[in-house]
């Protein structure tokens, strides 16, 4: 039961490491995905372990039955992580790119700096992807709503703050701003860019872009980024 128990909490603690060591650049986030593969398959294989000896251990102590437990709740949680991940992996399409204008999108212009040689090219990557995301994600399109650039970039950089994103650059006069926002686990790095330009009327026009440095799914962070963006800019803006 406590070899058990143990290899439980070996199991939680390969999980969580491998997306830490890959973090403060331990290792590679391949040799990460490694780690948390094997964690997984043992967490299933302790598992088993601790039914068995709940169920068929005879004299056992109270001790013994909280250990147990505990071990196979931890185990439980485990073994469903890489099934939510695949289930989350089936229901977005294989794209990392995602932008509210598939035609002429905004370009990262600081933030590309940061990429390195590994990661992925801030090039959009075309009319593939284009119609994969749209068939997706009809909804992520070019918003139009009043005021100046100067204003709505201001509004902009509120609302980037409010969702913790890291502010690379704000330039007002060319109405850009880029940011970057983190994952928890692992850290991985995506990028966003706001494009606000000038309408024939009082308006402005609010094109956003946030693209995945690493991976070829994003399971959806990206639009759901874009999203939230999008939602907090316009309740800023009713509410001002």
């Amino acid at each position: 039961m406590y070899i058990g128990f143990a290899l439980a909490l070996l199991c939680a603690v390969a999980a969580v490491g491998s997306g830490l060591g890959y973090r403060f650049g331990l290792w590679h986030f391949r040799t990460g995905f490694e780690i948390l593969k094997w964690s997984f398959f043992l967490s299933g294989a302790t598992l088993l372990i601790l039914l068995a000896c709940m169920f068929f251990l005879q004299t056992k102590t109270r001790a013994d039955s909280i250990i147990g437990i505990t071990g196979i709740v931890i185990c439980l949680v485990l073994v469903y992580v890489p099934y939510s991940w695949k289930k989350t992996l089936d229901a977005y399409p294989y794209i990392h790119d995602v932008t509210t204008d598939t035609v002429n999108p905004p370009d990262f212009v600081i933030v590309g700096q940061l990429r390195t040689a590994d990661d992925h090219s801030i090039e959009y990557d075309g009319l593939e992807v284009a119609e994969l995301q749209v068939k997706a994600y009809p909804d992520i399109k070019t918003l139009i709503i009043d005021g100046s650039i100067e204003k709505i970039v201001q509004l902009a950089e509120s609302v980037l703050t409010d969702m913790n994103l890291e502010l690379v650059s704000v330039d007002i006069e060319s109405g850009r701003i880029e940011a970057v926002a983190t994952s928890f686990l692992f850290g991985f790095k995506d990028d966003m860019v706001i494009r606000v330009t000038e309408t024939d009327g009082a308006q402005v026009k609010i094109d956003v872009r946030s693209k995945s440095r690493v991976g070829k799914s994003d399971l959806g962070q990206n639009a759901k980024r874009i999203r939230r963006f999008m939602e907090g800019l316009t309740a800023h803006e009713v509410g001002a």
